[in-house]
């Protein structure tokens, strides 16, 4: 199977790799205005896992930024995929995150082990720092890699320093923490918060109420994507 990352086209912008992701289908009909448009911007995913499980409450106001402040040039807004469908591959980035238990399906597990050995990047998150939410992603984690770890990543990753230069990754209780990632083909793919990278108070309706959210997780997925894009 083709890499993911060959399937995307390389736009070069002030020295800044950009991939630009093709357009998708959708229920409605776009005009070829629309559809233009569509073309040149990077989407990204929000998966739909384990049937019907998905995020409600993740924000999206880091992708408007990182088109105010950078040469990317992002969907503003995350578009709904199914984790067992071969649309999936249509998009360089996806996030995941969730409450409570769940357990994927057989053709969940190998399309996102596919995605992500092929050049696609996850970022993942317990919604609300949620424990079971947390038990449940790594223990779906050692079914897909049995040989591999998440790892802490580093401050001094270079994706701290893509668009924002975090120092510290705070919590809302206080203290700091570190992120986790997993590495293949010498880069991370995978990118991982059990504290919570939603940024909820930036989402209408949405609260983190009983959990350690991360509170400058707007810049931190700014540099996430960024890397994701760029490496």
């Amino acid at each position: 199977m083709k890499s993911l990352r060959k399937m995307f086209p390389v736009m070069v912008a002030a020295g800044l790799l950009v991939l630009v992701a093709p357009k998708t289908l959708r229920a409605a009909p776009l005009t070829a205005q629309d559809a233009e448009a569509r073309l040149e911007l990077v989407q990204c995913a929000n998966l739909i896992y384990a049937g019907s499980k998905t995020s409600h409450c993740f924000s999206d106001k880091f992708l408007r930024e990182l088109n105010e402040i950078s040469h990317i040039d992002a969907d503003k807004q995350f578009t709904p995929v199914k984790l067992a469908t071969e649309d999936l591959f249509n998009y360089p980035f996806a996030i995941m995150t969730g409450e409570g238990t769940f357990s994927l399906f057989e053709e969940e597990r190998t399309n996102l082990k596919s995605y992500l050995e092929r050049g696609g990047f996850l970022l993942a998150s317990a919604g609300c720092s949620s424990p079971e939410w947390d038990r449940s992603f790594r223990r779906e984690f050692k079914l897909l890699f049995p040989d591999k770890e998440l790892t802490k990543i580093q401050m001094d990753h270079p994706l701290f320093q893509m668009v924002h230069e975090v120092k510290r990754i705070n919590l809302k209780n206080g203290g700091t923490t570190l992120l986790e990632g997993l590495e293949l083909g010498g880069k991370i793919v995978l990118v991982y918060s059990s504290e919570g990278l939603n940024d909820v108070a930036s989402v209408q309706g949405c609260c983190c109420c009983g959990g350690n959210e991360i509170r400058n997780s707007k810049e931190i997925n700014a540099n996430i994507i960024a890397y994701a894009l760029t490496h």
